[in-house]
């Protein structure tokens, strides 16, 4: 049975991808609440109570030319410095301080065997996430479209491993990053699965400040791999933590964002709560 809570959310889903295909005919609010068939008043809060910023605020980060500025002041000076020192952001929102560990080579190839995985859900301000860990860490977050998809996507990455639902201090962690209201830095841990190459890259991810975007060039770049710009863009594509390790803020070197693991429409509203966000700080 479909709750209001989620026909709210699908009606504030198809207004951002509508923002997104209309936004050069920049559309009135009442066009805006007409695609959502509500009236302007009640779009306006709706959407607000979703997404955090008006819709003619996220509007204005959402558009292409805001994406190519981004990457022009994202650029050499700005990325390197977030690069060298490690910083997810210049602000203390989503200041983040982040541990990496990979799995051993035996852990990563056998699927997870012998590890004991604690997992469970939680809803955020951008859809449902599955979270788990092991004891040294947060292994997995993905969106989900419910508990089902969520655990098989679990299932999938770990095929050996012991999965026992509940929560854990990593899990309290991940839920207060993914409420977006937290005010002082906390230490998550990650426990990743993955080759050297793609470790490389989810450190990399980690380093793009927030509102800031970067291609997956400069990625190849600063991972000293120039020439691996495909390889970076697949290592991307396989990354186990949703938006912790940030790789909705890769976009394409002609300014256009690409798509997204979890959808572009979440990806879009990401970017746009993002930049409001990172601007008003």
């Amino acid at each position: 049975m479909t709750t209001q809570e989620e026909i709210n959310y699908n009606r504030i889903a198809e207004a951002i991808e509508y923002i997104q295909n209309s936004f050069k005919q920049q559309p009135t609010l009442d066009e805006l609440a007409g695609s959502a068939s509500l009236s302007s008043f009640h779009f306006q809060r709706l959407f607000t109570e979703w997404v955090g910023v008006s819709p003619k605020k996220f509007m204005q980060y959402l558009s292409l030319q805001h994406a190519k500025r981004v990457l022009k002041t994202s650029g050499s000076t700005l990325f390197n410095a977030a690069y060298e020192t490690g910083l997810s952001g210049t602000g203390r929102l989503h200041d983040l301080f982040v541990t990496v560990e990979g799995m051993t080579p035996g852990v990563y190839k056998n699927g997870g065997k012998e590890l004991i995985i604690t997992y469970g859900y939680s809803d955020t301000v951008f859809g449902e996430i599955i979270a788990a860990s092991t004891e040294k860490g947060v292994c997995y977050v993905a969106f989900c479209e419910n508990k089902t998809e969520g655990l098989e996507g679990l299932r999938l990455r770990f095929p050996n491993a012991q999965l026992i639902q509940g929560m854990s201090e990593h899990h309290e962690k991940i839920s207060r990053f993914f409420q977006l209201d937290w005010e002082q830095p906390e230490v998550i841990k990650l426990h990743l699965s993955g080759t050297p190459f793609q470790l490389k890259v989810w450190e990399a991810l980690l380093r793009i400040p927030t509102g800031h975007m970067a291609t997956y060039g400069q990625i190849a770049h600063h991972i000293e791999s120039p020439k691996a710009s495909r390889a970076v863009g697949t290592a991307i594509g396989s990354n186990p933590i949703a938006l912790v390790i940030p790789c909705h803020r890769v976009i394409q070197s002609t300014g256009h964002f690409g798509g997204y693991m979890w959808g572009s429409t979440r990806k879009h509203a990401i970017l746009g709560w993002e930049g409001v966000k990172s601007a008003s700080c």
